[in-house]
């Protein structure tokens, strides 16, 4: 009997080790029950763990609890990967980032003041015991468990493979992959919208990734270097007006930052261009930053007055042409550069399930109290997941903001690890619903000074200025995920402040090349 039970193992052991070799051979493996003919005793606790997998649709060969895909590196998706009960649930990530990015400070990075590592966190950094697939989620066929992806990563040669007659053959690396889970966690995230505004997603940048605000500050750079050559102060004037649409907290950062850049550092870089300049905040609303309590978002204004960042509420963008707004009532502005940072919108993964779970009117996707996706008759689906701003509870409407995904990814972790302990019991049984807890707001204003609303906590607490904006860069230095950033963040932040920030541009620099390029992209 023990050499049985020796060698079901191992053949366990076996197929678990094939599956993550070949992707493939797992999807083709039914899980079966193990008999053993032995005692009643040695066999109890095996079929009983048995039963559980197969009423709660568990068919994985490997952990006992099966396999958790979580779909996403953000806030909700990285803590998750990051801190789940490895030894109990097998782990897949998809993501077509293979990084997590603290968003809180990307708009210090597109003006210099932080590098862009100084953000970044790899899926692949912490543990070999996750499955990682750098590829974007398509489908999600919930009958079967399975989820069609395509991967993100750049075509590479055709390999030339021999049969045993020794001819070569090509072989096409697979572009597509289907894979298969026993819980599903969706956290993709969202898109900037763009209100279907012609124009805006050709000629405006957005600020989501790393690689917008690589875009971004190689843009602002070329309109300075371009401006200095000019002769004509009409032509200079519109090269150097940066347009922000979008008062909310990042389109103020990132003008705050900006603006914190052009004083300090291309005043000194550029003397003869700053009569030129103008920085102006474009927003439909009556106020920016219109989400904070109503003092510190006057405050903010008169703080923006006062260093010349003009604030243009009520006004309304019609389209976007190649260097120039036109607004609602006809005026055309100028730009260098144009941000748009005007809300978010539905991924298109969610996008692809429309009709088959249950929606909000913004496209975001229904859950119940327990974060459990709700089909198109309001029914949950079993083991699937979804949290972040891809999602929201029924009848409790969340903001779409980091502290919400990253509090529902503790919350579910937790509930999922206690699940793998008492696997008898149901998710209702191990765990009360989840319930948000606004810790409050933070944005920076420029000029080492920000605004902290914390009212939801306590009525008197909100502060802006020099205080807030110690309390701001503490607390996200606090929050930085390794002990590497929380190192190197202030290291570039005294940095900046000691020699200025890098205005190096990274580009092709090979005429050859770059002629190729641009014939290449029209």
């Amino acid at each position: 009997m023990t050499r049985m039970v020796v060698r079901t193992l191992h053949q366990q052991q076996q197929q678990q080790q094939l599956g993550r070799v070949l992707p493939g051979f797992r999807s083709t493996l039914s899980w079966t029950p193990l008999s053993v003919s032995s005692s009643e005793s040695s066999g109890s606790l095996s079929k009983n763990r048995q039963y559980q997998q197969q009423i709660r649709g568990i068919r994985s060969v490997g952990k006992s609890q099966g396999r958790v895909m979580i779909l996403g590196s953000g806030w909700g998706g990285f803590r998750l990967l990051r801190d789940m009960d490895k030894s109990s649930y097998q782990i897949v990530a998809v993501s077509p980032r293979n990084h997590f990015l603290f968003t809180p400070l990307l708009a210090s990075t597109s003006v210099g003041t932080l590098e862009f590592r100084c953000i970044t966190e790899p899926v692949r950094g912490y543990t070999g015991k996750v499955e990682y697939h750098q590829a974007w989620c398509d489908n999600i066929d919930f009958e079967q468990s399975k989820v069609d992806c395509t991967l993100n990563l750049s075509k590479v040669p055709v390999t030339q493979v021999r049969d045993s007659s020794g001819k070569a053959h090509a072989v096409h690396p697979p572009n597509n992959v289907r894979l298969d889970y026993d819980h599903l966690i969706i956290t993709v995230g969202s898109y900037s919208n763009t209100f279907n505004i012609p124009g805006v997603k050709e000629h405006a940048f957005f600020l989501k990734e790393v690689a917008d605000a690589r875009k971004i500050r190689s843009r602002v750079l070329e309109c300075f270097e371009r401006a200095e050559m000019l002769n004509s102060d009409e032509e200079r004037n519109g090269l150097l007006h940066f347009a922000v649409v979008g008062g909310g907290p990042t389109g103020v950062e990132f003008s705050s930052e900006l603006h914190d850049f052009i004083r300090e550092d291309c005043s000194r870089l550029f003397p003869r261009l700053m009569n030129h300049v103008t920085l102006a905040v474009y927003d439909v609303a009556p106020t920016i930053l219109a989400s904070f309590d109503k003092s510190l978002s006057e405050y903010c204004m008169k703080k923006f007055k006062r260093s010349g960042i003009e604030v243009r509420t009520g006004t309304v963008v019609e389209r976007v042409e190649d260097g120039k707004l036109v607004l609602k009532d006809g005026k055309e502005i100028p730009f260098g550069c144009l941000v748009w940072s005007t809300g978010l919108t539905e991924n298109p993964l969610t996008e692809a399930l429309e009709g088959r779970v249950q929606k909000t009117k913004n496209r975001r996707i229904l859950t119940d109290q327990y974060l459990r996706v709700l089909d198109a008759e309001g029914k949950t689906i079993p083991n699937v997941y979804a949290l972040g701003d891809c999602a929201t509870i029924k009848d409790h409407e969340l903001p779409q903001t980091a502290q919400v995904a990253n509090q529902q990814a503790i919350w579910l972790r937790k509930a999922l690890n206690k699940l793998a302990k008492q696997p008898e019991r149901s998710l209702t049984d191990v765990t009360g619903p989840f319930t948000f807890k606004n810790l409050g707001s933070m944005a920076y204003i420029g000029n080492w000074e920000a605004v902290v609303d914390m009212t939801e906590i306590n009525d008197k607490a909100k502060e802006g200025g020099k205080l807030a904006w110690v309390f701001w860069r503490s607390s996200y230095l606090t929050m930085s995920v390794s002990l590497r950033n929380k190192m190197i963040i202030p290291v570039y932040w005294f940095m900046t402040w000691v020699f200025g920030r890098d205005v190096s541009s990274f580009q092709e620099y090979d005429r050859r090349k770059r002629l190729m390029n641009a014939e290449r992209d029209g």
